[in-house]
């Protein structure tokens, strides 16, 4: 193969440019059915979020699986972890994504699911793209795969949420949620408001070009007014399509998705339902860390992704991991990130301790993190300079063991990140300076 077209999320890309064209998304349909049909007649799942192109690439798709004699199953808009779900429900061999997550809406992009509701295997990977090079070849006419629309795909997901909390009661609870003009728009409302909750609704309202603008968990800011002026006991903000939360607590403060992890991970020890300890990522809080420690629950980091995440949580045989940003995995209840289940997660714990989101968050010391982006001009990389490997230990030292320092070279930009985390606000941002001012002089050599 000349290229790789599968990332750590699938295969994604502006509208217009390749790989992501209707004409690559009908061969990739096409591909993936070829791949699927050898084990006989194949049913495939396809959903997508609230962004305009959405309708073009679902036409694509269904166009080039039917081609290749596969049926197909339209769930329409829909959150991710909602098509994971459907694709075990309905037993199909895989379902298909059609979203670009908390990117604009001119973006989008393609995620698979395998039949158990996770990614797809590395080797079905291979051989779809092994078939992307291959001339598409329709199957004959009384061959081809059938469509049809799951009415109540939406419903059966509702449902399949509220039974992850059981008989949680949120009635007397007043929300505010945020459902990002994306794919909760229609689901988040209707699961919390037949959990009891009196529920506000911002971001509820697409038109196919205002998914993520200025709303959701990207921008929580009008979040937050509303939690204020609704005087409610919190908010819940998701991305566009919906594996994504940040919430907002009853006073306005914003709780990420360590602080997120930390109640969900605290809560499930203390009801026995932990199972071994919790996984972050180079990027969560050492607050996080520390917490984890001081209840003597394992922590380890993956490389930033959820992917990673999930790799290191099958790695281990453990269930709760996440990243900051809010993409959480609780696997005792979802096979992958999941915004609305695991704000419920979050409710659950709440409610079993009668402790408020203010009060719960508080309970983890969010350690200052000071960020500063070097910039990388010539050919020279990090271990090539002693230099960075010596002022590193020279910071690390003067944190005395209450803090980290992480430098990340950028996947997307010619930038190193130089990451610095301490207890002491200004502290820690004069060293994350002084580190940057050797960085940058070390890798202009």
């Amino acid at each position: 193969m000349s290229r790789s077209y599968f990332g750590t999320d699938g295969i994604r890309g502006m509208v217009g440019e390749h790989p992501i064209t209707p004409d690559f998304v009908m061969r990739l349909g096409w591909a993936a059915g070829k791949v699927f049909s050898r084990q006989g007649k194949s049913k495939i799942l396809i959903g997508k979020d609230t962004r305009i192109s959405g309708y073009m690439f679902e036409s694509a798709l269904e166009a080039g699986l039917s081609a290749a004699g596969v049926n197909i199953c339209l769930l329409g808009p829909i959150p991710t972890p909602g098509i994971a779900y459907l694709t075990r429900t309905f037993r199909a061999q895989a379902g298909i994504v059609i979203s670009a997550s908390h990117n604009p809406y001119y973006d989008n992009g393609i995620k698979f699911f395998s039949g158990d509701g996770q990614k797809l295997p590395d080797e079905t990977e291979a051989a779809i793209e092994a078939c992307l090079d291959e001339p598409m070849q329709c199957v004959d006419s009384r061959s081809l795969g059938k469509a049809v629309r799951i009415n109540d795909a939406a419903g059966r997901y509702t449902e399949f949420c509220k039974g992850t909390v059981g008989s949680l009661n949120l009635s007397g609870m007043k929300i505010v949620l945020d459902c990002a003009h994306g794919a909760t728009y229609q689901i988040a409302p209707a699961v919390f408001s037949e959990l009891g909750a009196d529920v506000v609704v911002l971001g509820n309202r697409p038109d196919g070009f205002n998914i993520n603008d200025e709303v959701g968990s990207t921008s929580p800011e009008l979040l937050q007014q509303t939690v204020l002026a609704e005087r409610a006991d919190l908010g819940i903000a998701f991305d566009g399509d919906g594996d994504r939360v940040l919430m907002v607590d009853h006073k306005g403060e914003l709780v990420d998705g360590d602080q997120l992890l930390f109640i969900i991970a605290s809560a499930a020890r203390k009801a026995g339902r932990l199972h071994g300890g919790v996984v972050g990522t180079l990027m969560s809080n050492m607050g996080l860390e520390l917490a984890m420690r001081d209840q003597d629950i394992p922590f380890l980091r993956a490389k930033v992704g959820d992917r990673y995440v999930m790799q290191m949580l099958a790695a281990n045989g453990w269930r709760y991991g996440g990243e900051s940003s809010g993409h959480l995995l609780c696997l005792d209840v979802q096979t992958t990130g999941d915004g609305i289940v695991s704000a419920l997660q979050v409710l659950q714990a709440l409610n079993d301790t009668q402790t408020s989101l203010y009060d719960w968050q508080k309970r983890m010391s969010k350690m200052p993190q000071v960020m500063i982006n070097v910039r990388r001009d010539g050919s020279r990389q990090i271990s090539d300079c002693p230099e960075i490997e010596a002022a590193v230990k020279g910071v690390e030292a003067r944190l005395a063991g209450r803090g980290r320092v992480l430098l990340r070279p950028s996947g997307t930009e010619p930038v190193v990140r130089v990451m610095v985390e301490g207890e002491d606000e200004s502290l820690t941002a004069t060293l994350a300076q002084e580190l940057a001012a050797v960085v940058e002089k070390a890798l202009a050599g």
